[in-house]
């Protein structure tokens, strides 16, 4: 099998890519790049994306192929720009796209659209996930049949402005304001069974160190800052995400999906460029976990590409650490 660290697709740049494996055929739902020369900001703004192509590859020795428009902001009445990360569920017979953009507003919420293909093209709700904000929506598709939904992301995804409960524009990140405060986590929350609505109130997810105690605001090679994918392996929970600020991406390990989460360890050292953002998926007996990285680009980090590589356990179920 092939050990593909190379771009996906060259076409265009994709980022942020959500793999799954949908009728032995692997899918790939990443964010679409929309090259441009403003500059980067900490707000996000250099990150312009308006649409979602799918990716598929019949196997993983296989071409990538680009499956065209699957979803448009002009599709969406309460999108207003910035149509980020998204992810994919199969459930009822029919694929559910769950993405994030900033309504008319300026604030990021969650939105689903709905497809009998796994390519689309999908037809989205007309409003946003009642109750939900900010970015990253991972969906999850439990041995039960329940499905879980975890997100946020922190700066440019907004996830700090709702301490409170409600959004505050003028609500910091700030270690040195919370010095001894406990990290930011994940959202949490099961679907409904119309994949329309929550089902239970969202939550924030807890991430332990190995003593138990929630890891801190101000430990940045640990804590959680966007980007959570959720697998299973050998009947544990592992939730994966990115630090940020520091650019790895790390996991912890639970036996129930709302955590709480014991942190295990770093998956992947930084990558080229400043977003790091990745799926992990099992395909045919070995585990691969798909990335992107700006080497296309040269290091532009809004014009990325996709990319996999093997992903590989220990026999205790931690995880080796993969150099890009």
């Amino acid at each position: 099998m092939s050990e593909q660290r190379k771009p996906l697709v060259r076409h265009m740049f994709t980022a942020d890519p959500s793999a799954h494996v949908f009728d032995d055929k692997i899918y790939i739902y990443p964010s679409h790049d929309i090259p441009h020369e403003d500059e980067d900001n900490d707000n996000g703004d250099e990150y312009q994306m308006r649409d979602y192509h799918v990716l598929s590859m019949d196997d993983l020795d296989s071409q990538c192929k680009d499956n065209g428009l699957a979803l448009s902001e002009d599709d969406v009445p309460w999108v207003g720009s910035q149509m980020w990360a998204p992810d994919a569920a199969y459930v009822n017979g029919r694929y559910h796209l769950f993405f994030p953009a900033r309504d008319n507003d300026g604030i990021f919420r969650l939105g689903v659209a709905s497809s009998d293909k796994p390519i689309g093209p999908f037809t989205p709700e007309p409003d946003p996930i009642e109750g939900s904000y900010s970015i990253d929506p991972c969906s999850f598709v439990d041995d039960d049949g329940k499905v879980y939904v975890y997100y946020g992301g922190l700066w440019g995804g907004q996830l700090e402005k709702w301490r409170s409960g409600k959004f505050d524009p003028d609500e910091p990140f700030s270690p040195e304001k919370y010095p001894d405060g406990e990290a930011l986590g994940p959202m949490f929350a099961q679907m409904d069974k119309d994949m329309k609505s929550f089902a239970t109130k969202p939550v924030m997810i807890s991430i332990l160190d190995e003593n138990g105690k929630p890891l801190l605001e101000k430990d940045e090679d640990r804590r959680y800052f966007e980007a959570p994918w959720m697998h299973k392996y050998n009947g544990k929970y592992y939730l994966s995400y990115s630090t940020g600020t520091t650019h790895y991406i790390v996991y912890a390990t639970s036996d129930k999906p709302e955590g709480p989460f014991t942190y295990g360890g770093r998956i992947m050292e930084p990558v080229l460029g400043w977003t790091t953002h990745h799926s992990i998926l099992e395909y045919h007996g070995k585990w691969y976990i798909f990335y992107h990285d700006c080497e296309l680009s040269g290091g532009i980090n809004h014009r990325r590409c996709v990319k996999y590589t093997e992903l590989k356990y220990n026999e205790d179920g931690s995880i080796q650490t993969i150099q890009p």
